[in-house]
């Protein structure tokens, strides 16, 4: 694996200086959808404290949503839950003063036995693969370690679970081991094989790869790890924040996020990128947390994942506020591909 870590000082090297700390917030506020305006059908012990970093899907006029919930701050433990919503209304009224949610994913392994956190969902086998975040517990003697892993759950329609596991990265030189690999999304959810974009913390860089991922064995093949999004000067990290969405004259249009040095808020900003995962062009940000509701939360300054959708010619960004609720944010396609630079 020492061929990867020497592909980290590369990156750095050679990635940087394709984006700007410009920041040109194209997005109409449609509304948020805080825990209050959420009942969970199936788990009614108590309302939910936190309802954010939703993954989503849309089937006609239904916008599938799958947020991840919090009931308790003792631990901080997420499940992913599903709900539904009709996109017409969301964009004419914004979000309703109500919806019920089930949940649908909860921790039962040790390495979720800390949350199931932050879905992207793909559509995907009459249902619906969901790449999310397994934090939990890796053995290691003499106790145990922290983990996250990248996680994938296979559904059906109705949201129930078919399979479920997380993903190892290795190669001919053996396994990548990484205390973090999260922030994921695959190109042909369809396929046994997909191009994933993924982002493995390596020597302590966080940064955006693209890798072949295979669905069946829940495999990332390390010799084809590629770093495609690397970190500028004022971030602290990068990733991928959401689903990618095929664009109708090729490739896809996929939304990541920067952390700044400055004053570790979350922006956000989009990339093209081919079938290979491989980086056409990028936006700088576009998106990025303004006023009491967007900048004050469980965490400060944040707009995060994990949702997007293509409604006509309307871009659509489901996403986490303060870590405590959604928010919906919609933008002609045409605004946002105005601002993408060739790279």
């Amino acid at each position: 694996m020492r061929a990867v870590y020497r592909t980290v000082g590369r990156a750095l090297r050679e990635l940087r200086g394709r984006r700007r700390p410009a920041t040109v917030d194209v997005f109409e506020r449609l509304g948020y959808l805080s825990p209050g305006q959420v009942s969970v059908a199936n788990y009614p012990v108590k309302p939910p404290a936190a309802v954010f970093n939703p993954g989503a899907v849309l089937e006609g006029r239904r916008l599938v949503i799958f947020p991840r919930i919090i009931f308790d701050y003792y631990m901080y433990v997420s499940s992913i839950g599903m709900l539904t919503i009709d996109v017409e209304e969301l964009l004419s009224q914004g979000p309703p003063s109500r919806v019920e949610a089930r949940i649908i994913l909860w921790p039962r392994e040790r390495w979720e036995f800390l949350g199931c956190e932050d879905a992207r969902a793909h559509r995907a086998g009459g249902g619906y693969i969901l790449l999310y975040t397994g934090k939990g517990y890796y053995r290691a003697e003499p106790g145990v370690r922290h983990r996250d892993v990248l996680a994938a759950a296979f559904l059906g329609e109705d949201g129930s679970v078919r399979r479920k596991g997380f993903f190892r990265i290795a190669g001919r030189g053996g396994e990548l081991e990484t205390w973090s690999n999260k922030d994921s999304a695959l190109l042909q959810p369809g396929s046994r094989e997909s191009v994933m974009l993924t982002r493995p913390e390596v020597d302590g860089v966080m940064m955006g790869w693209r890798a072949v991922a295979d669905l069946g064995e829940l495999l990332i093949d390390a010799d084809t790890l590629e770093p495609v999004l690397a970190p500028e000067e004022w971030e602290v990290k990068v990733g991928w924040s959401t689903n990618p969405v095929r664009l109708p004259g090729g490739g896809f249009l996929v939304g990541w996020h920067g952390v700044l040095k400055g004053d570790l808020s979350y922006r956000n900003g989009f990339a093209v990128v081919d079938e290979e995962g491989r980086l056409e062009s990028v936006t700088d940000y576009l998106l990025a947390p303004r006023g009491l509701r967007e900048e004050y939360g469980d965490r400060a300054l944040v707009i995060f994942g994990d949702g997007l959708v293509l409604y006509g010619d309307t871009l659509i960004w489901v996403g986490g506020v303060g870590d405590s609720s959604i928010g919906f944010f919609a933008a002609p396609l045409d605004a946002v591909m105005e601002h993408m630079r060739r790279v």
